[in-house]
Order: C-alpha cells, then sequence, then structure tokens
C-alpha cells in the first residue's frame, strides 16, 4: 500500500521560506513607515514647541524689562538721600514709606525697599503689614552687594521674609560719587505662572544652575533639571537664594540630544529621586525639552512636551499600513486556503480511523499494566474483562472468571451496596469525587481480605459498562491498627508524665513560699536590729520628756493645794506637750517595724525622706551628722513599698554613719537624677570609703566590717534585694572627692 503524503508536508519545504521573506518585508515596511513618521512628527513638534517658547520667552523678558529701570530711577529722589542722612526721624520714615506704597500701587511690583549700607531695611513699600521688611537686613543677597559696588544688580530668589518667588532689580543711591545706600524692586513672578496655560506643554524658567523657579507644574518647583554635585549643591544653599528648600533633581533616566538646545528625556512620573526603590516598578514618560537662554537676566526658559502625541501618530500610521498590508496578505491566504481543505478533508478521515486503533491499543495497555485491579462489568454486573493485577488480588483467571456476577468477588454482607450501585446507577457532575466503597473482599481460595473500590458508570457505543478499580487494603488496615496502638501507648505515657510534672509543679510552689517566707523573715530581723541600734538614742530622747513630765506633774499637785489653778493649767499643757513629742518619736519605729503588704503602688521620695530622717533623728543628733538632700527629691514619685523603701533608706544612712565614726566632718550628701523612666539617688558619705578589694564582697550576705555585735552583715544584701524585687538597682563604689558612694536606681510612676 502507497504511503500518502499530507499536503502539508508536500508544500511545507518550500513555502517556509516565503513565509519568512513576507514577514520580513512586512517588519520591514512597518519599521521604515515608524521611522518616517517619528521623525517628521518630532520635526513638527521641535518647531511648535520653538515657537511657542520664543512667544513665552518674550512674554518674560517684557515683564522684567517693564522694572529694570525703576530702580535707577527711583535712586535719583531726594527723599531717598534724606532718609540715608536721617535714618532715625520718623516723619522721614512714615512720608517715604507712603510713597513706596503708592509707587508700588501703580507700578505692580511686589515690594520696593531702601537699604544703608550696612544692609539693614529702613524703608518699605510693605511697612504697614505682618511680614513688613522694615529693620531686616538683607546684607547677603547679591543684588545688594552688586548695588553696593556701584552698578545695577538683578537676582532671582526665594523672600527669606515673605517665602515667596521674586525678581529682585536693585540700584545705589550716590551722594559725590559714593554709594550711601541701595534702591531694591521686587517682582511677584506667580503672576507670570499663572498666564502661562499650556495643555500639552509644561513650561519652566531655571536659573543658571538649571534649578526651576516658575513652573506650570507645581511638583517640578526647586527641581533640578540636572544632577547636582556635593560642591554646587554646598554653594547653592549657602547662599540662601532658595531659603530652606529641599533641592533636589528630577527623576530624568534618560537623555537623548537631537539638537544644540533640544533633548529627548524619559521622566520617572510621581517618583521621588531620592526614593531606594525598584526603577522597574516606575513607568518613564517621553519629553521633547527645548530650552532657550534669556542670558541679560541669567534665566533659561523651558518646554517640556509629551511625545506621547507623536507616540500615538506613530502608531497610527503603522497601524493603518499594517491594516492594508493585512488585507493584502488575508486576500492570498484565503486562495490558498481554498486549495488546502480539500487535502485536509482527506488526511483527516485517515487520522481518525488511526487514532481510533491507536486509543484503543493505548487503553488495553493501561488496563493490563496498572497498579490497581480493574475490572469492566456489561449493564447487569457480569464481568467482561479481568486485568492480571485483579487475577493476581483474587486467584481467578481471566477466562475463568468471565460472565459471571461481580458479587462473587465480594464478601456477602457487603454485597448489597455494590449491587445497588449497579443497579441504581447515579449520574454525577463531571468535576464530582466518584464515591468509595470500603469493603471486603473473597478470594477463590475462600480468604477474606479489606478492598477499597470504586464503581463508575460509562456509556461505550450507547450501552451503559461499569468499570471498577479495586485496591488492597491489607497493608493500610495494619498499619492503622499500629498507629491506634502507639496512639494509645503515647496517651498512657503522657498522663503518666503529666501526674509527675504536678508533682515537682507543687514542690516548687512550696519551695518558692518557703523562700518568700525566709526572706521576709530576714528583712523583718534587719529592721530589728536597726531598731536595736536606735534604741540608745531613742531611750535618751524619751529620758528627757519623761523626767519633765514628773516635775510638772509635781508642781501641779503643789499648785493645786495652793488653789492656782493657772499655773496648773499651765503644768499640764507643758506635759500634753511632751507627751505628743514622746509620741512623735515613737510612731515612725512602728511603721518602721510593721511588715510590708509586698505590692508596689506610687510612693513620694518626700515620705521616705521624712520617715528615715524621724527613725535616725535620735542617732543623727548624738553623732552630729548633718544630711544635704537634693530638692528634687520631695517632687518625684516612684513605684514601690513605703515601707520597704524606708528600711532601704535607714539600712544606707545607717552604714554611711558608722562609717563616719571618728572622722572630723560628718557630712552625707543626696544627689537625684532624672532619666527617662527612671530615677537615681545617689548616697555619698564623707568616710574613708570601701576597700578597692573588698567591693564585690559589699552586698554578700554576713559580710560585716563592723566589730562583732555591732551588725549581722544582713542589712545590705537584704537592701538589695529589696530594691531589685520593687525593679531596680542598687550599687556601691567610691567617690572620685574620697568617701563612699552608693547608687540607688528606681522606676519612676
Amino acid at each position: 500500500m502507497a504511503k500518502t503524503v499530507p499536503y502539508a508536508e508536500q508544500g511545507g519545504a518550500h513555502r517556509l521560506p516565503v513565509v519568512i521573506a513576507l514577514l520580513g518585508g512586512i517588519v520591514l515596511v512597518l519599521w521604515q513607515v515608524a521611522v518616517w513618521t517619528r521623525s517628521n512628527e518630532l520635526g513638527l513638534l521641535q518647531r511648535s514647541l520653538e515657537l511657542n517658547l520664543s512667544r513665552y520667552t518674550l512674554s518674560l523678558k517684557s515683564e522684567l524689562e517693564k522694572y529694570r529701570n525703576l530702580p535707577a530711577l527711583l535712586a535719583r529722589d531726594r527723599s531717598f538721600k534724606e532718609l540715608l542722612y536721617s535714618p532715625d526721624d520718623s516723619i522721614v520714615v512714615a512720608t517715604l514709606n507712603n510713597y513706596l506704597a503708592d509707587v508700588g500701587r501703580i507700578t505692580g511690583a511686589s515690594d520696593i525697599y531702601l537699604m544703608s549700607p550696612a544692609g539693614d531695611t529702613l524703608a518699605a513699600s510693605n511697612w504697614n503689614q505682618q511680614n513688613s521688611f522694615v529693620g531686616k537686613n538683607f546684607i547677603y543677597r547679591p543684588y545688594f552687594t552688586q548695588a553696593m559696588s556701584g552698578r545695577a544688580g538683578q537676582y532671582f530668589g526665594l523672600g527669606s521674609t515673605s517665602r515667596k518667588r521674586g525678581y529682585y532689580f536693585s540700584h545705589p543711591v550716590f551722594t559725590a560719587d559714593k554709594v550711601v545706600g541701595v534702591v531694591v524692586v521686587k517682582i511677584d513672578l506667580n503672576d507670570i505662572e499663572e498666564q502661562w496655560n499650556d495643555d500639552l506643554t509644561d513650561l519652566l524658567v531655571t536659573d543658571v544652575d538649571d534649578i526651576i523657579f516658575i513652573s506650570t507644574r507645581q511638583a517640578w518647583k526647586f527641581k533640578s533639571l540636572k544632577q547636582l554635585s556635593a560642591s554646587d549643591l554646598k554653594r547653592i544653599v549657602g547662599s540662601l537664594r532658595y531659603a530652606d528648600q529641599d533641592l533636589t533633581s528630577l527623576p530624568i533616566t534618560r537623555r537623548e540630544k537631537i539638537g544644540s538646545d533640544v533633548e529627548l528625556v524619559t521622566l520617572l512620573e510621581g517618583a521621588d529621586a531620592t526614593a531606594e526603590r525598584s526603577l522597574e516598578r516606575i513607568s518613564g514618560s517621553r519629553y521633547m525639552l527645548v530650552r532657550q537662554p534669556l542670558p541679560e537676566a541669567e534665566l533659561n526658559v523651558v518646554a517640556l512636551a509629551r511625545l506621547s502625541q507623536v507616540s500615538a501618530r506613530v502608531w497610527g500610521a503603522v497601524v493603518l499600513t499594517a491594516v492594508v498590508l493585512t488585507v493584502l496578505v488575508l486576500l492570498g491566504l484565503f486562495l490558498l486556503l481554498r486549495q488546502k481543505i480539500v487535502h485536509e478533508r482527506r488526511r483527516f478521515k485517515e487520522q481518525a480511523n488511526r487514532a481510533l486503533e491507536l486509543s484503543e491499543a493505548r487503553v488495553r495497555a493501561v488496563i493490563d499494566n496498572t497498579q490497581a485491579g480493574l475490572i469492566t462489568l456489561d449493564a447487569q454486573g457480569r464481568i467482561e474483562s479481568f486485568n492480571p493485577t485483579a487475577e493476581a488480588l483474587f486467584g481467578y483467571a481471566a477466562e475463568q472468571i468471565a460472565s459471571r456476577y461481580f458479587s462473587v468477588l465480594i464478601a456477602p454482607p457487603d454485597r448489597p451496596v455494590c449491587w445497588r450501585t449497579i443497579t441504581e446507577p447515579m449520574d454525577l457532575p463531571v468535576d464530582a469525587q466518584v464515591p468509595v466503597i470500603e469493603a471486603q473482599a473473597r478470594r477463590q481460595n475462600a480468604e477474606l481480605f479489606p478492598i477499597e473500590l470504586t464503581l463508575v458508570a460509562v456509556w461505550y457505543h450507547g450501552e451503559r459498562k461499569f468499570i471498577v478499580t479495586i485496591h488492597d487494603m491489607t497493608e493500610r488496615k495494619q498499619y492503622e491498627q499500629s498507629l491506634r496502638e502507639a496512639r494509645d501507648f503515647l496517651e498512657q505515657r503522657v498522663q503518666e508524665r503529666t501526674q509527675e510534672l504536678l508533682g515537682a509543679n507543687n514542690r516548687l510552689r512550696s519551695e518558692i513560699e518557703q523562700h518568700n517566707n525566709t526572706q521576709e523573715a530576714l528583712i523583718q530581723t534587719a529592721k530589728l536590729a536597726v531598731l536595736g541600734e536606735l534604741s540608745a538614742g531613742i531611750n535618751h530622747e524619751l529620758n528627757q520628756p519623761m523626767t519633765a513630765i514628773r516635775a510638772y506633774a509635781d508642781n501641779a499637785r503643789q499648785y493645786l493645794e495652793l488653789k492656782r489653778m493657772d499655773r496648773v493649767q499651765e503644768n499640764l499643757l507643758e506635759i500634753s506637750g511632751l507627751t505628743e513629742r514622746m509620741a512623735k518619736i515613737i510612731s515612725p519605729l512602728k511603721v518602721f517595724s510593721r511588715k510590708s503588704s509586698g505590692q508596689a503602688e506610687p510612693v513620694a521620695l518626700k515620705a521616705v525622706r521624712k520617715g528615715a530622717m524621724s527613725i535616725l533623728y535620735g542617732r543623727l543628733h548624738a553623732e552630729q551628722v548633718s544630711i544635704i538632700w537634693a530638692e528634687q527629691v520631695d517632687e518625684v514619685l516612684v513605684m514601690g513599698d513605703m515601707v520597704r523603701l524606708e528600711q532601704v533608706m535607714v539600712n544606707l544612712l545607717s552604714n554611711a554613719i558608722q562609717a563616719m565614726h571618728g572622722c572630723a566632718s560628718k557630712r552625707i550628701e543626696i544627689d537625684c537624677q532624672l532619666q527617662p523612666g527612671k530615677v537615681y539617688l545617689s548616697i555619698r558619705d564623707h568616710g574613708p570609703g570601701i576597700d578597692p578589694a573588698e567591693q564585690g564582697r559589699v552586698f554578700e550576705p554576713f559580710y560585716t566590717t563592723k566589730s562583732a555585735g555591732e551588725g549581722l552583715g544582713l542589712g545590705l544584701s537584704i537592701s538589695k534585694r529589696i530594691v531589685e524585687s520593687l525593679g531596680g538597682e542598687l550599687s556601691a563604689g567610691n567617690h572620685p572627692d574620697g568617701g563612699a558612694c552608693f547608687r540607688l536606681c528606681l522606676q519612676l510612676v
């Protein structure tokens, strides 16, 4: 049988070069059209911009020329010289201020003012306004230095007082060939900017550094058309021309020079030139930039027009050409397709027959080689085919099981489910999941094993058939059983471990409670130790009023016998005062001795100071020790516990008093420093200080430098624990000028 060569293969070999040549020709024609159209449109756009730019330049030049000679004319006025020689004459100042205001209103100038050789403004047209120039000094402005050199000056800048853009003309005031003052006229450029309005073109005016100060687009003001070097930027900022404006360059990423003053630039729309972000995420716009210098004013007038209109016309020409070429090509293809369709119909029939044969062979190969058991059933549930995997699962040969009912392969309890699926098949949607059935299968030797099967109804040549897919689940069931056993074992271990952790947690909680009780007992012991040290002073303080009370009582009894009731009353009042004094001595000690609540709350350092001083009053008096407290202490609130903070302060002051025993100058200085969220108290004594070799042991329990019987060595250790429990810090060292210095840090409220 002769092999039929497809039509496409017959002509494909010689048509490919033709197609490539045709496409190449079309691309070349479209490219030439695009190049010619773009060149022509760019030329038209450039001529249009140059024409408009000349008109705008002429209007700017005309606006500036109106005011150029006004300063020279005003400088000849005698009243200016009169004010320069009599700057303190209020009548002359008022007359000239009104005169300048009238001139400004008539000429339309923004501001007119007279400056002294020192740069001070003596009179101004805006003398009665809030931002008046009178009294301001502009000696740093270039137009002032130009006029003081004896020549007319001109300058553009941002007003340091008015914050408005303006162009300045200046002229010197001469007296006998000597410059005695400067007349300045300022023009407001906002009117010029508002007059320039073009929907298709953006108009700019730049200075010699290409910094934009007039623009029809607000966001471009005070931007540079070029990248400024560090030296240029420093020079411009130092001149104060633009005050404190942030000078950055426009985000121009590409420049293409096509003329002496003409460029094609790519500008990133809405992008910040200083932003650090990927340029691929920002769309750039193409512009034609045309520049026309205005040298007499040291300015450049610039016009930028979007190239979108050029691109639109280029695309329009290309699309029109492409449409014409496409119509011609389609006409030729239509003729070729008519001839090709006849050959394709004949080839399609041959391919359909071959595809059907290949499909049947492919399906049979898939069924025979799949790892799942595949069985096909007829409409009554009889077996039609049995693949090799199914033969291995059930122990039946395909010929042996053919034409028998499928239920013979299923254990009796699970047969109704399978039979119901065959007799009452459901029409499932295309994307629906086929139900999976778990059942017990029956081998030829009557052995049962678990399977997972899907039973799907299909139509084949108009007749309903069923495809059964079977997977052996023996290993999966064994694995699930193992998982259940492991889970049960794990749950048992978790319960045992939980009980162990609960017991350990209870023991830890008990130990923490014992530790807290021990710490509280040590704190209370330290308090009582301090009270013991203070007992001698307290005894001395109480003996004096008690002796006096006894004397006053004896006197009162004698006066009572003499019926001198007035004297009796005086003695009783004295006794009452003495008992009140004794109560004040004992009251702080009662508060100091009680246990703390343990709760942190706002505490005034003023109250801590008073409590500590009350407790140590007797000892301070006996030892002749003076304590100097910082004034800030009485204004500070800290988070803490009143009783514990008193104990810490009493311990530190007691140690300081003990350290100065035998010293000539007994003085304790307490400094207070505030920092965000914290307060630092420095307690410095004027004793011998701490031995550097022993500084690391100061806060150790039972460490003391006192004689035997004078202390337990727990005061500083307990104080450090108290401060740390309140979220603070306690450290020790020596002051540079001598003496020990303890630094106490507490949390501010």
